[in-house]
């Protein structure tokens, strides 16, 4: 029921009755309903969604390690900042030692657990009980490499 404006103006119960509902659609939730037909057979099109763009897992997972990275960084250099603003008034020397203090205590935490890396990997292997009836053809085949350099070269051939 719009109203033309060539017409003739509105009597009260019409203007009553059109604020009422322009009022009540504008306080109404709102929503959207697509009636476009869908297709009879194959795929239904893709529609554009609201909020972030689809990405891979991998690109999931760069994202998701680059916002842990960040926090990460903030609270090492917010320490360092600490360290260095409390030893502002001291000399040089010691102020490289505050500066180097959180620098050494990564490095020995890395250690560390480098350390427990790799005695957990030298503890005794778990012992393999397997039982089988009838004719079994085992066969285990252990392919060790280090590969270091810019252009390391990765063989993955195993003997048949």
């Amino acid at each position: 029921m719009d109203h033309d404006r060539t017409a003739a103006p509105l009597t009260a119960e019409e203007a009553d009755a059109r604020a009422r509902r322009l009022i009540t659609e504008a306080y109404a939730p709102t929503s959207h309903r697509d009636e476009t037909p869908l297709p009879a057979y194959g795929p239904t099109p893709p529609v554009a969604q609201p909020g972030r763009s689809p990405m891979s897992q991998k690109a999931t997972d760069a994202s998701a390690l680059m916002l842990s990275g960040s926090v990460a960084a903030l609270s090492v250099g917010g320490a360092m900042s600490l360290v260095l603003y409390t030893l502002g008034q001291v000399d040089p020397v010691t102020l490289a030692i505050g500066g180097a203090a959180p620098v050494a205590l990564v490095l020995a935490a890395g250690s560390l657990l480098k350390a427990v890396g790799c005695a957990k990997a030298a503890a005794a292997p778990t012992e393999v009980h397997n039982h089988f009836n009838g004719p079994v053809r085992q066969e285990t085949t252990s392919v060790s490499s280090t590969t270091r350099g810019l252009f390391a070269k990765n063989r993955n051939d195993i003997p048949k």
